[in-house]
């Protein structure tokens, strides 16, 4: 299998699936859930088994002098309620007047209240979580290779994969918030965490065999090693991925609650991207600096390996 041969072709399709996304994400921003901003988020159910439209709800908010509400469905008697902070006298009026304007009980099923400090200090403590992954796993990575010639590229090569997997999730964030009416919230930050860790897990794997067989296949090309060392790991990482996390993670996806969907299903497509990285990204990025292609924009010379 000449996989690192294709290399460009697998580059494309990582752009083909992160452009639209980005594109989208430029247009539309990135819809950010009250753990990020501040804000109350109340979820309510209706026992006649019928919740009321959401203009109606949105009109009983104004009537109490609360505006920019957002009233999402989610089944035939729930509703999820988002609106700025308010204060616990205020809150305290919402559920009485849902039940006096629709005549109806009203079960709370959730309710939380983040001050708009919190919330920005939240958002950047979670930017902070992920640049200080990225620069742990540089240093761990140089460090673990460190008697590989250019033991820094690789730790580089697995930022590059782990970027990759980012732009994935979050260009599927964003096609949710844009069809689906996702926000980011705090269980979305600890999808792109677990995403990270699973990334950084499977290119290790993939380096560490190139790292062990430049020791044993030392006049092979670099090319033909890598390709070598990547078809070696290919059967482990997809095995790992599918028998362990993917089908679980499919299965909550297509019949576990509405709360956990958007969760499951950015670790889901994450962990599925940090397996193709690893194979597809990484180690085609790595081969791409140690042979200086930038050099011809990224054309192939002549080919001068074999498949392994």
């Amino acid at each position: 299998m000449d996989i690192i041969g294709k290399r460009y072709w697998y580059f494309a399709l990582s752009f083909f699936l992160i452009v639209p996304g980005m594109i989208l994400l430029a247009i539309k921003g990135l819809p950010l859930a009250i753990d990020f901003t501040g804000g109350s988020m109340l979820e309510v159910s209706f026992d006649s088994g019928k919740a009321p439209a959401a203009a109606d709800v949105i009109a009983m908010y104004a009537d109490l002098g609360i505006e920019d509400v957002q009233v999402q469905t989610s089944g035939n008697n729930i509703l999820i309620i988002r609106s700025p902070f308010l204060s616990d006298e205020l809150s305290a009026k919402v559920v009485p007047a849902m039940e006096s304007t629709f005549n109806d009980k009203v079960t709370v099923r959730q309710y939380d209240s983040v001050g708009p400090t919190v919330g920005k200090e939240v958002a950047g403590r979670a930017a902070g979580a992920v640049a200080l992954s990225a620069i742990i796993v540089v240093l761990f990575i140089t460090y673990s290779f460190r008697g590989v010639e250019h033991a820094f590229r690789y730790g580089v090569c697995a930022i590059a994969a782990l970027l990759h997997d980012i732009l994935v999730a979050i260009s599927l964030i964003t096609v949710g918030a844009h069809y689906w009416g996702w926000q980011v919230d705090s269980l979305c930050l600890t999808a792109l965490l677990t995403v990270i860790g699973f990334s950084t897990q499977d290119t290790i794997v993939v380096f560490d065999r190139i790292r062990e067989n430049s020791r044993i296949y030392r006049k092979l090309p670099f090319e033909k090693l890598v390709n070598h060392s990547v078809v070696q790991t290919l059967q482990r990482s997809i095995n790992t991925q599918l028998m362990t996390v993917e089908f679980m993670l499919l299965a909550l996806v297509l019949f576990g609650g509405v709360t956990l969907r958007q969760f499951c299903l950015i670790l889901l497509v994450g962990l599925l991207s940090g397996s193709y990285s690893s194979i597809f990204t990484a180690a085609p990025v790595l081969v791409v600096w140690e042979q200086k292609e930038w050099r011809t924009w990224f054309k192939r010379g002549p080919k001068t390996t074999q498949p392994a």
